[in-house]
């Protein structure tokens, strides 16, 4: 455990994770060149990113089972090898049919990729760390938006959307390779429950009545919805066609999600490592300094500034870590053999928040423009004034994580207290005792 191996093992994981979110992200940087080349309206063309996660959210669990009998390497090696025949399918689609097609191999490497390498961890690190490096995975896995922002973006622009794309597949193929070398499954750890002797949908069936799993789910989409949607889909076309950036501005505020990732993810580590019992917290916290900032956007009268736009994109970024915190609940609440299963469930959680706020704010795009169009307007698909309106979508799907979020939580403290006798108090109590105790 902790040792040499160790990370050099985590260091080939977590690269095939960084190319594998690079290829995620990869088709919002195209979209507006898609809507050109298939001649399709925003919602088609959400559509495609809209089934890619679809692919991704239902292979989870599948995934997730498997893992815990086949091992992450297999799964690690394979998604990045499915990518890469995904993104070659995409460079030569005459259609956007086949386009779609194209992504839903995507999707389905990206579904084999995170969970495998989340699962990989406790084979090989212990103790603090644990928590610690979990985020840690996220933030480098991030930097794949940058790849996709920054040097894709430019590349398409430079060579070709065929010539791009093939780039593209060509990196997943260096990543399954480096893969192949590295990673290793290493000891999994101590069994921390009585092993199963039922299915495999049997032991499904139990992860997902645990509330502690429950718990994590809604985090993860309480904190995932909103850094899916704008990084897969939606964030650059408001930057490029509904802002007015230049190629260059628009990728540089881009990649204000994985500075904010990186910003927050050792903070979030080590808050989850020192204060476990306020993990929720936490996450509704990032949540709310994420939507202050995006109402104060969408609010403000004409174009808002830079900077303000800037410190939205920063503030998204930091949801990506409190998501991740829900892999922390699941792996505390659940027994050491059923964690694969149990990620599985949570990581459903933004990916399905995620796609449907982006089919719904294509639809929404859609309506909006041809509303305006009838009353006697010209077309204007992607304005900022359109946005405004189809980015309340998000807004209305988080309300409904936080109410289930709260509620898993009253019942994973309540069984905390009837298993182990730990009482979790509100906050505000807590912080009361505490000033009164000092």
């Amino acid at each position: 455990m902790n040792s040499a191996r160790s990370w050099i093992v985590f260091a080939g994981a977590v690269f095939a994770y960084l190319i594998g979110v690079t290829q995620r992200t990869s088709f919002g940087v195209a979209t507006v060149d898609a809507t050109e080349r298939f001649h399709v309206t925003a919602a088609a063309v959400s559509s495609v990113a809209v089934v890619q996660i679809i692919v991704y959210a239902a292979l989870q669990i599948p995934v997730g089972i498997l893992v815990d009998r086949v091992g992450p390497r297999t799964f690690i090696v394979g998604g990045a090898l499915i990518m890469a025949a995904g993104q070659a399918v995409l460079a030569v689609s005459p259609t956007l049919t086949l386009a779609i097609a194209a992504r839903v191999l995507v999707g389905v490497g990206d579904a084999m990729t995170f969970v495998s390498v989340i699962r990989l961890l406790p084979n090989w690190f212990g103790g603090r760390l644990l928590p610690q490096l979990s985020q840690w995975v996220g933030v480098i896995g991030q930097l794949g938006q940058i790849v996709s922002a920054v040097p894709f973006a430019l590349l398409l622009h430079l060579v070709g959307w065929q010539s791009g794309l093939l780039w593209a597949s060509g990196a997943s193929i260096v990543a399954a390779a480096v893969a192949l070398a590295l990673v290793r499954r290493g000891e999994p750890p101590a069994a921390t429950g009585p092993l199963p002797t039922h299915g495999p949908w049997a032991q499904l069936r139990a992860s997902a009545r645990r509330p502690g799993t429950q718990l994590g789910f809604w985090a993860h989409l309480v904190g995932g919805t909103v850094p899916t949607l704008m990084s897969i889909m939606w964030g650059y076309p408001f930057l490029t066609a509904g802002l007015g950036y230049d190629v260059a501005t628009a990728a540089t505020v881009f990649s204000m999600l994985v500075v904010g990732s990186v910003v927050a993810g050792p903070v979030v580590g080590l808050l989850v490592a020192r204060y476990p019992l306020r993990r929720s917290n936490l996450v509704l916290t990032l949540v709310g300094i994420m939507f202050a900032l995006w109402f104060a956007v969408l609010l403000w009268p004409g174009h808002p500034p830079l900077g303000l736009v800037v410190a939205l994109f920063v503030a998204i970024g930091m949801g990506g870590p409190g998501s991740l915190i829900g892999f922390d609940l699941a792996r505390s609440f659940n027994p050491g053999h059923a964690l694969g299963s149990a990620s599985g469930i949570v990581n459903v959680g933004g990916f399905l928040g995620g796609f449907v706020c982006m089919f719904g704010i294509g639809v929404a795009l859609d309506v909006i423009d041809a509303v305006r169009v009838a009353g006697g307007g010209s077309s204007q698909l992607y304005s900022f004034d359109s946005f405004r309106i189809a980015f309340l979508v998000p807004v209305v799907i988080v309300a409904i994580g936080v109410i289930g979020l709260l509620n898993a939580r009253r019942r994973t403290r309540r069984r905390l207290y009837e298993e182990e006798g730990i009482e979790v108090a509100p906050l505000w109590v807590a912080l009361f005792r505490s000033r009164r105790d000092r």
